[in-house]
C-alpha cells in the first residue's frame, strides 16, 4: 500500500492593502499601540494645529464650526426629581452658580463649555480641575473651575512612584489600571515671562478633583490628538498653493513693458514716452512711464515688449474644491459648512447632509461632553452644595444618586424648512409619536418654565384685556361656542 504524502495549503493573502508589492513599497504603517504611535508626534500636531487655526481660514473654519455645533449656547441641566419644590430650588441654584463657575471669571460655565471644546479640537484634549472655595467668598456654592491647557499635563512624564504606581504620559495609574493622579506644571510651560521668575515644578494632583476631556479613538487612548491631524499637511501645501496662485495673479497685474533700443553712445537723456528727463533706478537702469491714452511715436530702431506672465489656468477653481472636500471630509465637516460655498446644493441635499453632521455632534455631545464634562461637574457641584449648606435636600447622602439623576440637553438645532419642521412636530404630538416635553428639550428649552411663563403670559394678557390667538385658534374657538 503506497502512501502519499500530503502537503500543507499554503494561504495566499486575497487583501490588496496587506500586500507587499511594488505599489506598497513605499506604505509607511508602523506597528504599535496608538500611544505608542501618537504621544511622540503630539507636540508637532499641536503647534502646528495652532498654527493652521491662527493662519489658515479653513482650518479657523473647521474648528469654529466644530465648536458652535457641539456646545452652541450650551448643554442645560434637567434635573429628574419628581418633587417639584426641590426641582425648582435645584434649577435656581444652578442659575446663580453658572455666572461664577468660572475660577478665571471671564466667562460662565457654558462659556467655560465651548472653551473646552474648542481646546479639544484644536489641540486633542483639555484639563479641568474642580477648585472648592471658602464660605466667605460669597459663591452661591463653594465651587468653580478651572481650564487648563493639555501642556500642564507633560506628554513626557514616564516613572514609576514610590508606592509603586505607574505613571505614563503625566497620568498615574494604581495597581489595576484606575488613574489615580495627574502630574501637573505649577504653571503653562510656554509661558516664558512666568517661568522665567519661578521654578515650574510639578505637582501630583488627585484625580478625584481634575477631569481630562478628550474623544478617545482607542481603546486604552492616553491623551487626546487634534482635531486637524489628518489634514495640517494638506491645509499647508494647499496654502502655499494659493500664495503662489496669488502672488502669479499680483504679477500678471502688473502692466509693464520693455524697450529694446539699438547700440548707441551714452545714455539718453530724455523719455521717449513723456519728453520728461530719465528716472533711473537704483541699479542705474533708465525707467520710462506710460501715461493713459498717450500713443507715442519710438525712435528708429526701437521696440516695445510687454510682459505676458501666466495666468492662474482654468484648473484652479475645480483643484481647490476637491482639495477643501477632502478636508472637509476628514475634518468631519461637510464642504458647504467649511466653505460657505452653498452654490450648487438644493435644500433636499443640504437637509441629507446636515441630518448626517448633527448625528455625529450628538454622538460627541452625549458621549464626550456630557459624560467626561457636564456629569461630574454636575455631581461635584451638588456635593459641594449640600456640605456647604447652600442646598437642603433630604436625606441627600442616602438617596444622593436619586437627587443627582439629571438629564442633559444640548441647543436644538435651527429648523430647515420652519414651518413644515413645526407642523410635523405638531402632528407626531397630535399622534401619540412624541410628547411636548420631549419636543421642548429638544430645541434646548424646560417644558415646565415655558409652561410657566406661557400662564403668566395669559394672565397678564386677560388682565389687560388682550388676545393674542392666531386664525386658526379663534376658529376653534367659535366653533366651541356654536356647540
Amino acid at each position: 500500500m503506497t502512501r502519499h504524502r500530503v502537503m500543507p495549503k499554503r494561504f495566499r493573502n486575497n487583501y490588496e492593502g496587506a500586500g507587499t508589492g511594488r505599489r506598497a513599497a513605499e506604505w509607511n504603517a508602523p506597528e504599535g499601540a496608538l500611544n505608542t504611535i501618537a504621544l511622540p508626534a503630539l507636540p508637532a500636531l499641536r503647534k502646528r494645529s495652532k498654527a493652521a487655526v491662527r493662519n489658515n481660514p479653513y482650518g479657523f473654519s473647521a474648528i469654529d464650526k466644530r465648536v458652535s455645533s457641539i456646545i452652541g449656547t450650551g448643554i442645560t441641566p434637567r434635573a429628574m426629581i419628581k418633587d417639584d419644590r426641590a426641582r425648582s430650588t435645584l434649577r435656581q441654584l444652578w442659575e446663580d452658580w453658572v455666572d461664577e463657575a468660572d475660577a478665571d471669571n471671564l466667562t460662565d460655565f457654558y462659556g467655560q463649555q465651548a472653551l473646552v471644546a474648542r481646546m479639544v479640537e484644536e489641540v486633542g484634549e483639555c484639563f479641568v480641575r474642580f477648585r472648592y472655595r471658602r464660605p466667605e467668598d460669597g459663591l452661591a456654592v463653594p465651587f468653580q473651575l478651572q481650564l487648563l491647557a493639555a501642556e500642564y499635563v507633560p506628554i513626557d512624564k514616564n516613572f514609576r512612584t514610590r508606592s509603586g504606581n505607574l505613571v505614563r504620559a503625566g497620568i498615574e495609574f494604581n495597581a489595576i489600571g484606575q488613574r489615580v493622579a495627574y502630574w501637573m506644571y505649577s504653571s503653562h510651560p510656554g509661558d516664558t515671562v512666568t517661568n522665567s521668575y519661578t521654578y515650574n515644578t510639578l505637582h501630583r494632583i488627585p484625580a478625584s478633583e481634575v477631569l481630562h476631556i478628550y474623544e478617545p479613538t482607542e481603546a486604552g487612548q492616553l491623551r487626546g490628538v487634534p482635531r486637524l491631524a489628518p489634514i495640517l499637511l494638506r491645509l499647508k501645501s494647499l496654502d502655499s498653493y494659493d500664495d503662489a496662485v496669488l502672488f502669479r495673479q499680483e504679477v500678471a497685474n502688473l502692466f509693464a513693458g520693455f524697450i529694446k533700443k539699438p547700440a548707441r553712445e551714452g545714455p539718453a537723456q530724455i523719455d521717449p514716452i513723456t519728453g520728461q528727463p530719465i528716472t533711473a533706478a537704483s541699479d542705474g537702469t533708465p525707467m520710462v512711464g506710460l501715461e493713459p491714452g498717450s500713443m507715442q511715436e519710438l525712435l528708429e530702431g526701437e521696440e516695445v515688449e510687454f510682459s505676458d506672465p501666466p495666468d492662474a489656468g482654468n484648473t484652479y477653481v475645480d483643484f481647490m474644491r476637491q482639495q477643501l472636500q477632502a478636508a472637509a471630509v476628514g475634518v468631519g465637516l461637510p464642504y458647504e459648512m467649511l466653505t460657505g460655498d452653498m452654490g450648487d446644493i438644493s435644500d433636499r441635499v443640504l437637509r441629507v447632509l446636515l441630518n448626517d453632521f448633527r448625528r455625529r455632534i450628538e454622538q460627541l455631545q452625549f458621549s464626550v461632553y456630557v459624560f467626561q464634562l457636564c456629569r461630574p461637574v454636575r455631581a461635584a457641584w451638588m456635593d459641594a452644595a449640600f456640605l456647604s449648606g447652600a442646598l437642603a435636600l433630604p436625606d441627600y447622602p442616602m438617596r444622593r444618586r436619586d437627587y443627582q439623576r439629571t438629564r442633559w440637553v444640548p441647543q436644538g438645532w435651527p429648523y430647515i424648512h420652519p414651518v413644515q419642521d413645526v407642523d410635523g412636530k405638531l402632528k407626531e404630538i397630535a399622534g401619540g409619536l412624541n410628547s411636548r416635553s420631549e419636543h421642548v428639550l429638544r430645541t434646548g428649552y424646560d417644558a415646565e418654565q415655558i409652561d410657566e411663563e406661557n400662564a403668566q403670559d395669559n394672565a397678564r394678557a386677560k388682565k389687560y384685556g388682550l388676545t393674542y390667538t392666531t386664525a386658526t385658534q379663534k376658529e376653534a374657538v367659535e366653533k366651541e361656542d356654536e356647540r
